[in-house]
């Protein structure tokens, strides 16, 4: 999982594996949403994404997470000094290796997916998905594997980001500050304010990506409140800014890779399609936040689909 130039005669091997990841998350989210329902179009529309970040882009240490999750014990305080951290999944801190910021943090499904396909989350830590008393949490917080910050509401988490890429730079550090954004956070006014500040101190150490699917939970981003044109105003705020087509591995890994030299934090804009992978989903485009089935004979088409995908 490094963070290497793209060589066009020897991309084989990572890209591969970033796809096998992509495809995995999709299946993993597909079976829980069959049984339980849940954030399914995300996992749709991010899948390459996270399958790049943890495929190849990223450059973490190895988990230090328990393969199975503990249960949740108590939040930080001065009574509690030794919490659980989901940042563990990702690899201890240290000055030499990435860190990852997941910002919508319902997002957390194809997280955890990701996080058991690349095998720094066992087979069945699944298990306790959304139970009482678990850390493995629908809406992650900061003791879920591979959340490293309970980001309250939208827009929080990339201010988060900023102030460590900003403390990292200042001690000299080598490793990069990932933050995934979701295209409807850029409604938020915090959002903007974060990235006037990541420009100003010239945080050239942060990598953000954007899965702009166009859809948020009361339906099309667009519809809600449009965030358009969204590359000229990442650009206008001082980011080096670069859109892609989200499941298109390759491009999401050249528009990361560009130079070296830039001054600035990197953006990349990853449209996307909620529905990618599984067909059957566009059929209830736009609404897609959330999955409930309707009667068992809406279930049992999810089920057909997830045996094609084998």
């Amino acid at each position: 999982m490094s963070d290497r130039g793209f060589d066009e005669n020897d991309n084989t091997n990572w890209l591969s594996q970033c796809e096998k990841i992509a495809t995995g998350v999709r299946k993993r989210a597909l079976s829980h949403t069959v049984t339980h329902g849940g954030y399914l179009s995300q996992a749709c529309s991010a899948a390459e994404i996270f399958g790049y970040l943890y495929g190849h882009g990223m450059t973490l240490g190895p988990a230090a997470g328990p393969s199975v999750p503990v249960s949740f014990t108590a939040t930080p305080s001065n009574d509690n000094s030794n919490p659980i951290s989901g940042m563990l999944y990702n690899g201890v801190k240290d000055p030499l290796h990435d860190r990852f910021f997941l910002s919508p943090t319902h997002y957390a499904m194809a997280l955890y997916a990701t996080l058991i396909e690349c095998g720094r989350l066992g087979e069945k830590g699944l298990n306790k998905f959304n139970c009482d008393g678990s850390t493995v949490e629908m809406i992650g917080g900061e003791h879920s594997p591979g959340i490293e910050t309970n980001g309250g509401s939208f827009g929080q988490t990339i201010s988060q980001a900023a102030g460590v890429a900003w403390a990292r730079k200042i001690k000299g550090d080598n490793g990069k500050v990932w933050i995934f954004l979701s295209d409807g956070e850029c409604q938020e006014g915090q959002t903007w304010e974060a990235l006037m500040v990541m420009s100003f101190y010239s945080l050239n150490n942060i990598r953000i990506i954007v899965d702009a699917n166009g859809q948020q939970v009361d339906g099309r981003c667009e519809n809600v409140m449009q965030i358009d044109p969204l590359h000229e105003k990442f650009a206008a705020f001082g980011s080096e800014v670069q859109r892609v087509d989200g499941h298109d591995i390759v491009a999401i890994h050249r528009a990361f890779n560009r130079s070296s030299a830039i001054e600035k934090p990197i953006v990349v804009i990853a449209d996307t399609k909620p529905y990618s992978g599984i067909p059957l989903l566009k059929e209830r485009y736009p609404n897609l936040h959330y999955i409930r089935f309707k009667n068992e004979s809406e279930r049992e088409r999810y089920r057909a689909a997830l045996r094609e995908m084998g």
